[in-house]
């Protein structure tokens, strides 16, 4: 059974780069019918925090990668970690190393002067004399040394280091007691039982070293995916100005999280031609070995055409419950359904939809100054006076095409041109001339609402005269 994992620490928000981690690894367990473990990588605990632990989970609910099984936190498994750090000092596989901090780095600048690798010497790898007194020691694992670590990435192809060319014996636990990220990762990896291992290439050095610790402690060696970073448009390490931001403010700027998957899992991986994908193709598809060896750029405006395609094609309820989060509750409007078909077609995000959604829905509090110098003259006060008057005796309106039919039969009897009637009735209904079909927006503001927005731009005009 195909078992893989994510693993975030919680020092900061979990940003794009770790989602896309966490998509792929979804997206293999639940091919393969195996499980999708998550894992919080919190030993350091001076630098954890909470609302960040708390973010990264909230993030997995926007998105729906629902994981497997409780989640699991390293710092609650610090005696499973001394136990085998015990293990391996008991079958001499690992040792204590005196070695103060003055020493190494004295060691390294003599390393360096002679043009050498900075290394540890190994100078207590086979220590057995007296101990010096007042050193609390580190423990150092034995590497194979003279020896050769392959592996096979289903990404990169096959990777082979000369050991003596990449480590030294590292540590695996230091002088305070606690364990080292290389050794806790595989000692979880391997508990857990991780099979495919599918992570950031940023790790591909870790993994040499987390394969010593496998050997070492006798553990199945799971396979590896080193998946390439995502990149800036320029091709530099994405900041958060270029995307690179918490997961959650992408729900903050108005994305829906299946244009966001749908986004990341393109970062990187094809199949064909084919850009839209839903989830269930995705998880249909989806084949790690496919992934791309070389970096992603980062396309912003390729996510906003994602995000606008399913805003477009999602449904009413759906559009109706996510604009809750941005202060619109429409819910038991009466024209809801013909506000929503007006903006879908016209917005990029929930945000700007749900922006132009307040500006039909309430009356505007000032108007736009050029608008009003453009299109409001003396004979458009007198349009606007005429139609307020033709709207008061007129029977009830309701849907779009009622309201087109009493714009036009006005228009025809005063001999006027749509845009004489349209921009000033814009301004007085939303405050400056950008709207959907001004149709739709009389028959959501209805025609008390319109008679109201109509006389107050009237008022602010002449005064009240």
């Amino acid at each position: 059974m195909v078992v893989t994992r994510f693993a975030p620490s919680p020092t900061g928000y979990l940003h794009i780069g770790g989602l896309r981690t966490a998509l792929y690894n979804y997206l293999w367990a639940r091919k393969n019918k195996g499980k999708f473990l998550l894992r919080i990588e919190d030993t350091d605990l001076k630098r954890n925090s909470k609302e960040a632990m708390e973010a990264i989970k909230e993030a997995f609910d926007w998105t729906g990668l629902s994981y497997d099984e409780d989640v699991i936190y390293q710092s609650k498994r610090f005696d499973i970690y001394k136990s085998y750090i015990e293990k391996l000092l008991k079958e001499k596989k690992a040792y204590y190393c005196y070695m103060t901090k003055e020493e190494l780095d004295k060691l390294r600048e003599e390393q360096i002067k002679r043009k050498e690798r900075p290394r540890y010497d190994g100078r207590y790898r086979d220590f057995e004399g007296e101990p010096p007194k007042g050193v609390s020691p580190v423990v150092r694992i034995k590497v194979p040394l003279g020896e050769s670590i392959e592996f096979e990435d289903g990404v990169k192809g096959k990777i082979s280091v000369k050991v003596d060319d990449v480590m030294d014996d590292f540590i695996i636990q230091r002088s305070d007691g606690t364990p080292t990220y290389n050794f806790v990762v595989a000692i979880d990896d391997a508990l857990m039982g991780i099979t495919d291992v599918i992570r950031g290439d940023d790790h591909l050095s870790n993994t040499p070293k987390q394969i010593v610790v496998y050997k070492a402690l006798g553990f199945d060696i799971p396979k590896f995916y080193h998946v390439p970073m995502i990149l800036n448009p320029q091709g530099k390490k994405l900041s958060k100005r270029d995307g690179a931001m918490d997961v959650m403010e992408y729900k903050r700027m108005g994305y829906l999280p299946e244009a966001l998957l749908n986004f990341l899992v393109r970062l990187g991986w094809s199949y064909k031609d084919q850009e839209i994908f839903t989830l269930e193709e995705m998880l249909r598809l989806f084949d790690p070995h496919d992934i791309n060896k070389s970096a992603s750029a980062y396309n912003a405006q390729k996510l906003l055409w994602l995000n606008a395609h399913y805003i477009k094609n999602s449904p009413y309820e759906r559009l109706i419950k996510e604009l809750e989060f941005f202060g619109v509750f429409i819910s038991d409007h009466d024209k809801r359904e013909i506000l929503i078909d007006s903006l879908k077609d016209r917005s990029k995000t929930l945000k700007e939809m749900a922006d132009a959604a307040k500006k039909i829905l309430n009356t505007p509090k000032e108007y736009d100054e050029k608008a009003l110098k453009k299109f409001i003259k003396e004979e458009t006060v007198d349009i606007l006076k005429k139609f307020l008057l033709s709207l008061k005796e007129a029977k009830e309106l309701h849907l779009p095409v009622d309201w087109e039919e009493f714009v036009k039969s006005f228009m025809q009897k005063e001999d006027l041109k749509l845009k004489q009637l349209a921009q000033p009735l814009r301004i007085a209904l939303v405050g400056d001339t950008v709207s959907p079909s001004i149709y739709d927006v009389l028959s959501v503001v209805g025609k008390e609402g319109v008679i109201f927005r109509i006389e107050k731009l009237l008022n602010q005009i002449t005064g009240g005269k």
